[in-house]
C-alpha cells in the first residue's frame, strides 16, 4: 500500500503489500470529477438514491469543498473518496450541507474552527477496511495542519428495512454516546422512532462505527432523507475527545 497525504507533490513515504493505495487531495477538476463519478456509482447505481445528474453526484456544495481521494495505483483508479468543507468556506457559502437536514444553531459557538464531512464513499471492491482507515488518517492530519478543533458529519443508515437498523442505531447511540445538552439539536424531516422496535445491540455501520470509536457525541434523533432513502444521524466530533494512541496511529498513517 502507498500512501500520499493531502498534496500531490508530497513524496511517497510507505509502502506495503498490494493494493497500492495513494492519498491526496484533489488538485483539479478532472480529479473531482472522478471522486463524483465513484459517488454516482455507489450511491445512484448500487443503492438506489435519486440524484441529479448523469453519471456524476453533483451539487451546489462541492465547488467550496476539498475532497480527499484514495487511489488504487495499480488501476489508477480512484476507490475512496470524503469530501470537506472548512469552516471559512462555510462562512462564505452561507451554509452547510447537514443544515438542509437539521437545525445547527446550537453548533453555533463551535461553526468557527469545525468542518463538515460529508459523501463518504468506498468502491465495493475495497471495504475491508484499508481504505476507510486512510481516509480517517487524511482527516486527522487535515485538521492537525488547519488547526481545527470539531468535526461533523451525517452518516446515514438504509432504510431498506423501513427503518428497523437506524432506530436500533440511534437508541444505542444515544445511550452511549449522547452529546452535552446544550449542543442538542433537531432533525427537519424526523424519523419517527416511537413506530419501531430497538433491537439490543445492533451492528453499527462501519463508519458510525469508526466516528464512535474516535469519541464523537450524536446530537439529534435521525433525519430522513428522501433521496438517498436513509436516515442520517448529526455526529460530532471534538478532536480533544479522541484518544491520543488513536491519533498519533492515525497522523503515522498519513505520514
Amino acid at each position: 500500500m502507498h500512501t500520499t497525504i493531502l498534496t500531490p507533490a508530497a513524496s511517497v513515504s510507505k509502502s506495503y503489500a498490494e493494493p497500492r493505495l495513494h492519498l491526496s487531495l484533489a488538485s483539479n477538476g478532472e480529479e473531482i470529477a472522478q471522486a463524483q463519478r465513484l459517488r454516482w456509482e455507489v450511491f445512484a447505481e448500487e443503492q438506489g438514491a435519486r440524484l441529479a445528474g448523469n453519471g456524476l453526484d453533483q451539487d451546489d456544495f462541492d465547488p467550496w469543498c476539498d475532497h480527499l481521494l484514495v487511489r488504487d495505483l495499480s488501476t489508477d483508479s480512484v476507490v475512496g473518496t470524503y469530501r470537506i468543507l472548512p469552516p471559512h468556506r462555510a462562512y462564505l457559502l452561507g451554509r452547510c450541507y447537514a443544515e438542509t437536514e437539521f437545525d445547527l444553531t446550537p453548533l453555533e459557538p463551535l461553526r468557527s474552527t469545525m468542518v463538515e464531512l460529508g459523501r463518504s464513499c468506498v468502491h465495493p471492491d475495497y471495504r475491508s477496511g484499508a481504505v476507510i482507515n486512510l481516509l480517517w488518517a487524511g482527516l486527522a492530519r487535515y485538521m492537525q495542519k488547519g488547526g481545527y478543533q470539531y468535526l461533523i458529519g451525517c452518516p446515514s443508515i438504509s432504510m431498506a428495512d423501513g427503518g428497523q437498523l437506524a432506530a436500533s442505531v440511534y437508541a444505542t447511540l444515544q445511550a452511549q454516546h449522547a452529546c452535552p445538552d446544550a449542543l442538542r439539536t433537531r432533525p427537519h424531516c424526523r424519523l419517527p422512532l416511537e413506530a419501531f422496535t430497538h433491537a439490543p445491540d445492533p451492528a453499527l455501520p462501519p463508519l458510525i462505527k469508526g466516528y464512535a470509536r474516535l469519541g464523537a457525541w450524536v446530537c439529534a434523533e435521525p433525519a430522513w432523507d428522501p433521496d438517498f432513502n436513509t436516515a442520517d444521524l448529526l455526529m460530532l466530533l471534538p478532536l480533544a475527545r479522541v484518544a491520543p494512541r488513536h491519533l498519533d496511529r492515525l497522523l503515522r498513517c498519513a505520514a
